[in-house]
């Protein structure tokens, strides 16, 4: 079996979940509700405040099926009750992040600036303390969609080997370069 889908997921209080007959599961929470349409094929029973994800048979195809969704399920119990937090640094000289509700607006470096419209899912906030980089947060209850936003954002300046410059992760160790001084010893 699954070792990733045969353990149960654990339903805290203040969550329903709802599966209806077409196999669409609804996760309500005090952090909102999130649905995910399952496949047919794949079981989902409730036990003793316990989420189980059961397959009906060992074909390669249930098997891969079966982690899949008990992570995606367990992602949403996750969401609606502690949410999902990223933040990203932008490091480089004149690099600046501004926000007027959903809407992000990004000076790095180029010609122009990156407006950059959110979805209404995430909340987003930006910090500039003095001597420190400027630094994007997202929140959201969906750990894909901030995963998706978070990955478009900092593809608009990749930080870069040799001075380490771009929007990277908070606590991202990038691996940097020497540079041409270095082989001239």
């Amino acid at each position: 079996m699954s070792r990733i889908g045969k353990a149960p997921i654990a339903i805290t209080a203040g969550v329903t979940i709802t599966v209806s007959a077409d196999n669409v599961v609804t996760v309500k929470g005090p952090k909102g509700e999130l649905q995910q349409a399952v496949d047919r094929d794949i079981i989902i029973e409730q036990e003793d405040g316990q989420l189980l994800v059961k397959r009906p048979s060992d074909q390669k195809r249930h098997k891969a099926l079966h982690g899949l969704y008990r992570s995606l399920l367990n992602n949403m119990v996750v969401g609606v009750t502690e949410g999902y937090t990223i933040r990203q640094e932008l490091v480089g000289v004149g690099y600046r992040a501004t926000n007027t509700g959903n809407t992000l607006d990004l000076v790095l470096g180029y010609s122009h600036h990156y407006v950059f419209e959110l979805p209404q899912e995430i909340k987003v906030t930006t910090t500039a303390d003095k001597g420190k980089n400027p630094t994007i947060i997202l929140e959201s209850n969906d750990k894909q969609l901030i995963g998706q936003v978070a990955a478009k954002i900092r593809s608009l300046r990749t930080p870069e080997p040799y001075k380490g410059k771009g929007i990277k992760f908070v606590g991202e160790v990038l691996r940097r370069k020497a540079g041409k001084s270095a082989s001239k010893k």
